[in-house]
């Protein structure tokens, strides 16, 4: 009852991302008479579904984005099928002894599955998305940053907000729907003057 402004990050995601029934119990707890403030690195048309749940009368302010500097980033693509992407993934992992490696996949049951079979094969792996509780997100991306797991897999959910000083290797597993999202993943590396190595795996569809 003492909430009087209610911040949310990366508004345009939450709700495709799987948070919309959280967000709504949350919600439902606040008072009614609130400022809430809306922040996005993109605003798309899920914008508008919560602006019509939250805001009356909005001022909207919009800030030219910077270029982002792909410079530092060594970017490498391999035209594979789609059976064969785990075996390249955990190749790659072992004959170039990548010890810090933050893998994207498109789905929740892809990034289980590919944790799975990296732990079948003796890499250490964790998945990072939104069916895991807030700890369990917390406890993988501090076990990541610490160097206790050598891999991170992960969907969009953390190409956004996720600074990892000198993170080393990103891998597009499966390449994302937009080119924006692919920038926002692959700019996890190559950060603060750092050198860093985007590989995307390249299927026919």
């Amino acid at each position: 009852s003492d909430i009087d402004t209610l911040v949310l990050d990366e508004a345009d995601k939450m709700l495709n991302l799987g948070f919309k029934e959280e967000m709504t119990r949350i919600f439902d707890l606040l008072p009614e008479k609130r400022q809430n403030l809306l922040f996005s690195a993109t605003l798309g048309k899920e914008i508008n579904t919560i602006t019509e749940m939250l805001l009356h009368n909005p001022v909207k302010i919009e800030i030219a984005p910077e270029t982002e500097n792909l410079d530092l980033i060594k970017q490498t693509g391999y035209r594979v099928t789609e059976e064969k992407k785990g075996p390249l993934l955990r190749y790659l992992i072992k004959s170039q002894n990548l010890k810090q490696v933050l893998v994207f996949t498109s789905s929740v049951h892809k990034a289980d599955s590919v944790v799975h079979k990296l732990k079948q094969n003796g890499i250490v792996a964790l998945a990072l998305h939104s069916q895991k509780s807030q700890g369990a997100r917390t406890d993988a991306l501090r076990y990541f940053k610490s160097g206790e797991i050598n891999v991170l897999v992960a969907t969009d959910l953390a190409s956004r907000g996720l600074d990892i000083p000198a993170l080393p290797v990103v891998i597009n597993y499966e390449l994302p729907r937009s080119p924006k999202d692919f920038i926002h993943r692959i700019g996890r590396t190559g950060r603060a003057g750092v050198e860093g190595i985007a590989i995307s795996f390249v299927c026919g569809e």
